[in-house]
């Protein structure tokens, strides 16, 4: 079951598209499910032949639930011939961001317990899913040296999941103690035998909230599931990165010109073009010029993305979606801006695709709308920065007469912008020079947009 938003915590399967035995392409959409915000077709991952459905129509699953099973060399769910090969493995059929995956360098694979010539000529589907795992449990075994084959699994089938070998891992024997008559050395603490890895998997994915005593009067209520992972992924997201804010203030009265003098041609056009339309315009064009606000983190290494691909948060009252403007550099204001209309309203009637909620690179998230004066935003996981836009108001400010060049009180709409980004990556240096040509792009807007 995809990952469709960050809030969204289980999804339900409407229709199967495809049926046991048949053949399906690459991309090809083989199921229908539907969410809290989204109902959406599914491709296959990979294509093959699907050899089991493991999700019924009308079931409600959580997230990252395998679905179904493609055997990706298109053999029959039972194999009845003996391959001197290893088995063909099955691909579950989730939307590649919510599996567990990993580069294949950095994924070698754990070969399994029993050589070749010891297994059964006619080996069933359900013996070959039970040594599946994905490549990041598998790297995690290797790490420890753990054999996957005796690791119980609580998978589908007892495939052996992230879970599960962190809990083998935890209970399971550790490095070999010394002999009983041998006290450890006074230099060498027993902190240092536990696995590092296991202590950041926690850090990094699990989350446990404190708890206060109720008071007379007080109400209390069971979190719900969206409500609960839209606070674990914001924890989460807030140990990833570092994160610093920056603020600015930025002058809108060339764009609210602009604005009123092609609003009867954009209409023609039949185009809406909206404050944020042209924030996101002027950012795409940045992004390009900062390759930092616009990667991320990963492990030990730093990833400067190619795309500039625009995460436009949506409200959906309760909850929120990101829909993404995939290659927003690309587009021109107008293109920007009748994007921003569509994405929104699919967003709100649930007819978003997975490929438009996922993949983005920088955000813009807009609480000016209802009023806020500046937010102070978190950064979205696998990204390094998000921009906060306040609301436009009608301000007396000092401005330059251009006539005679001194001070005079003038009205103008104005609206102050919050930069939040991670330190780890970007630097304040660059997120001030990023603000200020953002406040000179805006502030003399070029028509030519």
């Amino acid at each position: 079951m995809p990952q469709m938003g960050e809030s969204i915590a289980e999804g339900t399967v409407s229709k199967w598209l495809k049926q046991l035995g048949d053949t399906v392409a690459r991309d090809e959409p083989i199921l229908e499910i539907s969410t809290d915000k989204v109902d959406a077709e599914i491709p296959a991952p990979q294509g093959g032949t699907l050899v089991e459905i493991a999700v019924q129509e009308g079931e409600t699953v959580e997230v990252g639930t395998i679905v179904a099973y493609i055997d990706t060399e298109g053999g029959a769910a039972v194999a009845t011939e003996p391959d001197e090969a290893s088995p063909p493995e099955a691909e579950p059929s989730a939307d590649a961001p919510v599996v567990e995956a990993a580069p294949a360098a950095e994924a070698p694979e754990v070969e399994a317990p029993a050589p070749p010539a010891q297994r059964p000529a006619a080996e069933s589907a359900e013996e070959r899913l039970r040594t599946r795992s994905t490549p990041v449990v598998r790297r995690i075994a290797e790490e420890h040296g753990i054999d996957i084959g005796g690791v119980p699994g609580s998978g589908h089938a007892g495939r052996v999941t992230k879970q599960d070998i962190l809990d083998f891992i935890e209970r399971g024997p550790a490095a070999p103690a010394p002999p009983p008559v041998a006290a450890p050395a006074a230099s060498t603490p027993a902190a240092a035998t536990a696995p590092v890895g296991d202590f950041w998997s926690t850090f990094y994915g699990e989350v446990q909230h404190p708890e206060f005593p109720v008071r007379e009067g007080d109400t209390v209520e069971a979190m719900d599931k969206i409500r609960r992972l839209t606070a674990e992924h914001m924890v989460v997201a807030k140990r990833l990165a570092p994160h610093v804010h920056s603020f600015i203030e930025i002058d809108f009265s060339r764009i609210d010109m602009i604005r009123a003098a092609n609003k009867a041609r954009w209409a023609e056009q039949g185009a809406r073009v909206s404050y944020t339309a042209f924030v996101a315009w002027a950012c795409s064009r940045l992004l390009r010029r900062y390759p930092p606000i616009n990667g991320t983190v990963s492990g030990n290494n730093l990833i400067y993305r190619h795309n500039v691909n625009l995460g436009m948060a949506v409200d959906l009252n309760p909850g929120l979606i990101v829909p993404v403007i995939h290659d927003a550099d690309h587009l021109g204001l107008v293109g920007i801006a009748r994007k921003i209309i569509d994405l929104a309203e699919r967003a709100r009637s649930r007819r978003l695709s997975p490929h438009e909620i996922q993949g983005g690179t920088f955000s813009i998230t807009n609480p000016g709308v209802l009023g806020t004066l500046v937010g102070m935003p978190i950064i979205p996981k696998g990204t390094s920065a998000i921009l906060g836009t306040g609301s436009i108001e009608k301000r007396a400010v000092v401005i330059e007469d251009p006539s005679t060049g001194t001070d005079m009180i003038a009205i103008r709409k104005r609206s102050y912008f919050s930069l939040a980004y991670d330190h780890r990556l970007v630097d304040g240096a660059d997120a001030a020079r990023f603000l200020a040509q953002l406040k000179e792009m805006l502030e003399d807007f070029s028509e030519d947009a």
